[in-house]
């Protein structure tokens, strides 16, 4: 919340409890504080949007209910880095600050796709020498073999989108404000997005087709 909005909070409360208005009179808070309040208005509607949209897109992409939601899944914690930049930058919460998490979730979810694309690729490939049936080590070694060879086209992105954004963070012109706010979720976030999509995902992936291919293995007994 921005430092107004608190402010404007605070004294509300205040006035409320300490002051007894006229007949016919009221207060209202206008200003910044107006324009705070119509735009989180703005995007407690357009986040959710957002998520949905995103959502159904991967859904698209993948046709797999699992794999879309093994890329949502990490959303929350990819954005964790953007936080941490938020604070250390003293920054409050604002439309800007909206913006750059959009577009971080936006990016986080490309390279989650990318990985599982390329994971599976290589998953495929090993369901497709047929018998005999992979075992869960197997399994581990295309998964690790997929996820090593993202690691180049994912530093690629981090180190073309920090590098591009970096020069924001040191700006003074005009508008130097609003696009700091914009451009500090992104590169904060870029860091956790980077280490969750290069080992957490795949590791989940891993976990999925390990427990897929115990439970064939469980319908070949039985059959």
């Amino acid at each position: 919340m921005c430092r107004t909005c608190r402010y404007v909070r605070r004294a509300k409360e205040a006035i409320d409890a300490t002051v007894e208005l006229p007949p016919g009179y009221s207060i209202v808070y206008s200003g910044q504080f107006e324009y705070m309040e119509r735009a989180a208005e703005r995007l407690r509607l357009i986040v959710p949007v957002t998520i949905l949209l995103v959502f159904f897109l991967l859904y698209l992409n993948f046709k797999s209910l699992t794999e879309s939601l093994l890329v949502m899944s990490l959303l929350p914690f990819a954005l964790t880095g953007g936080v941490w930049l938020l604070w250390a930058l003293d920054y409050d919460l604002s439309v800007a600050v909206g913006v750059g998490f959009i577009a971080l979730a936006g990016v986080a979810a490309e390279t989650g796709v990318v990985m599982i694309v390329y994971v599976r690729q290589a998953v495929d490939a090993l369901l497709a020498k047929g018998a005999p049936p992979p075992s869960e080590e197997d399994i581990h070694d295309a998964v690790l073999y997929g996820a090593a060879e993202r690691v180049r086209p994912k530093m690629m992105t981090v180190c073309a989108i920090v590098a591009g954004l970096l020069p924001i963070m040191w700006s003074a012109g005009t508008g130097a404000s609003v696009m700091k706010r914009i451009a500090a979720p992104m590169i904060g976030g870029m860091a956790s997005s980077t280490v969750l999509t290069l080992f957490a995902l795949p590791v989940l992936y891993g976990a999925v087709e390990r427990w897929r291919v115990r439970r064939a293995s469980r319908r070949r007994d039985r059959g």
